[in-house]
């Protein structure tokens, strides 16, 4: 899959970048070395090992690359169910008096609803002000 060709691709990655590195040391080692031959030739081999690895690797890396650009992407689609109503043989106006008609129901049945809370209230609201028109009259 691309995920896999992805998370291959950025450890080779990695990988080639540490080669370079090592490569680099082992070129400064062999530009400060001036001692023994056995050690340049040592340092020399170690080089050409790590040469090869990187060859290797950048090799694999155009490998991927190409697989990645070459690969099949397989998309699937959904389309969405549509917000049409079904036709259950009634019309339009039938429909919108109907609705009108629970809505109205809804209304009558929130007046009712709010009488409850309302009329207690009034009646303190009405005690309230006998008393407050009492205590006027006394003064």
């Amino acid at each position: 899959t691309a995920e896999d060709v992805g998370e291959e691709y950025v450890d080779v990655q990695a990988q080639v970048a540490n080669s370079r590195r090592l490569e680099q040391r082992l070129l400064e080692l062999l530009a400060e070395r001036t001692g023994d031959l056995d050690d340049v030739l040592a340092v020399e081999r170690e080089l050409a090992r790590v040469r090869e690895r990187i060859d290797r690797q950048e090799g694999r890396l155009r490998y991927l690359r190409d697989r990645v650009s070459m690969s099949t992407l397989t998309v699937t689609v959904h389309e969405p169910s549509p917000l049409v109503a079904t036709y259950r043989g009634e019309s339009v106006i039938g429909g919108a008096f109907r609705s009108m008609w629970r809505n109205f129901v809804l209304v009558v049945a929130g007046i009712i609803a709010s009488l409850g809370f309302l009329v207690p209230l009034g009646g303190l609201a009405a005690v309230a002000w006998l008393a407050v028109r009492r205590l006027k009259r006394r003064v």
